[in-house]
């Protein structure tokens, strides 16, 4: 085949391993020679036409894997791309895995939701004149697929009737297929990813993503996929396999997450909060759930349709970014609202402004958030006399250092060490629940009170078993709510929180990496980093290196690709008061740098000034490392 020679020659001007060029070269023989992919082959053809080789290389070298979030990438061409064939193989994958982790199983049920998107070919990577089987691709249409697939296998699907006006966020999904007591479940969604990005979230019988070696048994099934079971939508729907999920189940989830509330519901117009949804799903869930609990949000109307494009977001539908609030902020303005709140497309991430003394709005990291929501309870849970008597709270190790300090002040068993992703936390609790024990941690899923990573994800009830928005919303705004009573704010609460256990900066760089060359720069880097960590990062000395993949470490032997892509992540201990950590994102094309540099509690006698210049200090320190590393972590990068 000519096409598939010229690809071959123009292969060899990438720089990537042979071995990944034979996979894809293998990957493109099939899809443009068998006829499952007919639709995709005019724009295939013209693809290799222009001669992008690096471009064609990334879309066909591999299957999207899991990731932290499950699979996503951009909607696209080849198997390395979001389209129908991806997710449809995925879902059959799926499939041939619940059938063999529940062979007895009488009937298998899942639940499938979707988000907002439709993918519109934005960044032009596609010839418009050609058919095109990915453009106008919506999620519900996705989820219509991948229902076809289970369907076809012998396993009952519930989701949403195709005239619902909702959708189902990713947080109320896992309380779904345990309230269902389904074996697993699908969301397709890119939660806060560029508007022509798509995915496939899948869950386990917990509500969980699975994690190792659960997930690497699931990616190698999807690997082995050679068929793909299916049946016509509209057949679908007359099998009897079908459940379509009613107005009753999403009254339960919020009716959990109502039951999260700590204090007294506010008075008429005693606390104005303004919300925004981003385009996405939150507003039938944390904007329902504030409702719920007494309060009379203010939307931002030009962001509350449900909207894939997100067409009136500035930057990015992604709510760690502080531009996303920026209309938000300014309605805010306008209404003296104590409390600015915002959810990504899925609705499992929060994010926040807070008003403070001078009604000025200080944007919230999610580091803040999920100091601010654990104090609040472990506090009120105390005042009350309802903390459990051996609480537990969880969370990563790139989250900040101070949420432990105030979890072990309230007597709480803190897990503090884990991979980045709310799976791994989630699988704390699953090992609570069979064996009562974790690790060094004693106690059941009752006694959590709270788990947080720094990339805005909160959990506050083991009755779901990923981050949600709906009820971290509430908390904060009733931790405001209760600051408001006492004549404070969150900022305040925040300056107490510093002053009694420390202050403490955090700064994030994002190396941006895109493509297939991007993937062999960050192996390249880490494996540098690996074979010769650095002395000393921006003058400080490195006193100790972590490296998650060490089988000799607390994580023990890796158990499949998918565990080392999870525990790609590198610790660097910087003397006692900071500390680095560099890790691949899992989902996104961009290696991550976290920098967290701390100082002592604020004592009795210390004046307000010499406090002020301290922590202005720990500010300088954190940015002069996180800059300092960034430089050799890309330098690193390149150096062949």
């Amino acid at each position: 085949m000519e096409r598939l020679t010229a690809v071959q020659r123009g292969f060899q001007s990438v720089d990537a391993d042979e071995a990944i060029k034979q996979r894809a070269l293998s990957y493109l023989e099939r899809w443009l020679t068998h006829a499952d992919f007919a639709a995709y082959r005019p724009q295939l053809n013209w693809l290799i036409d222009q001669g992008n080789w690096a471009g064609l290389l990334d879309r066909f070298y591999q299957v999207l894997p899991f990731g932290t979030g499950g699979r996503r990438g951009p909607v696209g061409v080849g198997p390395n791309r979001m389209n129908m064939w991806t997710l449809a193989a995925s879902v059959q994958g799926h499939c041939d895995y619940l059938k063999q982790r529940f062979p007895d199983a009488d009937r298998l049920a899942v639940v499938v939701g979707y988000d907002v998107r439709r993918s519109e070919d934005i960044g032009r990577n596609y010839a418009p004149s050609l058919p095109n089987p990915v453009l106008h691709l919506t999620s519900r249409a996705f989820a219509e697929r991948a229902a076809s697939v289970y369907i076809a296998n012998a396993i009952d699907v519930h989701m949403l009737p195709a005239e619902s006006t909702r959708y189902l966020a990713t947080p109320e999904l896992s309380f779904q297929i345990r309230r269902l007591r389904a074996q697993g479940g699908l969301n397709v969604s890119a939660s806060h990813n560029p508007p022509d990005d798509n995915g496939g979230k899948f869950y386990d019988e917990n509500g969980a993503q699975p994690v190792a070696p659960d997930d690497q048994i699931m990616s190698e099934l999807v690997e082995q996929v050679t068929h793909i079971r299916s049946v016509l939508w509209i057949d679908a729907q007359r099998g009897g396999r079908l459940h379509l999920l009613d107005e009753t189940s999403h009254r339960a989830y919020v009716e959990l997450c109502r039951k999260q509330s700590l204090v007294a519901a506010p008075r008429f117009d005693e606390f104005k909060v303004v919300y925004t949804p981003l385009h996405g799903v939150g507003g039938r869930t944390a904007f329902e759930v504030l409702e719920a609990a007494g309060f009379r949000p203010v939307a931002v109307a030009e962001q509350l349709e449900p909207n894939g494009l997100f067409p009136n977001v500035t930057r990015s539908p992604n709510p760690e970014v502080p531009e996303s609030l920026d209309r938000a902020i300014a309605l805010a303005r306008v209404e003296k609202a104590d409390l600015v709140l915002a959810t990504d497309p899925d609705a499992d991430r929060i994010g926040a402004a807070a008003r403070d003394s001078h009604g000025d709005y200080r944007f919230l990291t999610g580091n803040e958030i999920a100091c601010l929501i654990a104090h609040f309870k472990l506090d009120q849970l105390t005042r009350n006399g309802r903390l459990p008597a051996s609480p537990i709270v969880i969370t990563t190790a790139v989250t900040t250092g101070l949420l432990t300090r105030i979890g072990r002040h309230f007597g709480a068993q803190v897990v503090a060490h884990l991979p980045v992703g709310f799976k791994h936390i989630a699988e704390v609790l699953r090992r609570l629940e069979l064996d009562q024990v974790c690790d060094d941690i004693i106690g059941t899923p009752q006694d959590f009170v709270f788990g947080a990573e720094e990339a805005h994800g909160v959990l506050l009830t083991a009755e779901m078993r990923d981050k949600d928005a709906a009820s971290a919303a509430l908390l904060l705004a009733e931790a405001s709510l209760d600051q408001k009573r006492n004549n404070r704010n969150l900022v305040d609460l925040l300056e107490q929180i510093h002053r009694q256990f420390g202050f403490y900066a955090n700064e994030l760089r994002n190396l941006i990496m895109p493509g297939i060359t991007g993937r062999a720069k960050m192996q390249r880097m880490m494996e540098a980093f690996r074979s010769n960590p650095p002395a000393d990062i921006g003058g400080v000395m490195v006193t100790q290196v972590t490296d998650m993949r060490d089988e000799a470490g607390p994580f023990g032997p890796i158990q499949g690709d998918t565990d080392r892509m999870s525990r790609n992540v590198l610790l660097f201990q910087l003397g006692d008061s900071a500390r680095l950590a560099v890790r691949p994102s899992g989902t996104e094309p961009k290696a991550k740098v976290y920098v967290e540099v701390h100082g002592e509690p604020l004592r009795s006698n210390t004046p307000s000034e010499r406090w002020s210049a301290a922590c202005r200090l720990i500010r300088e320190r954190t940015s002069a490392i996180a800059e300092a590393f960034e430089s050799e972590a890309l330098r690193r990068a390149e150096k062949h």
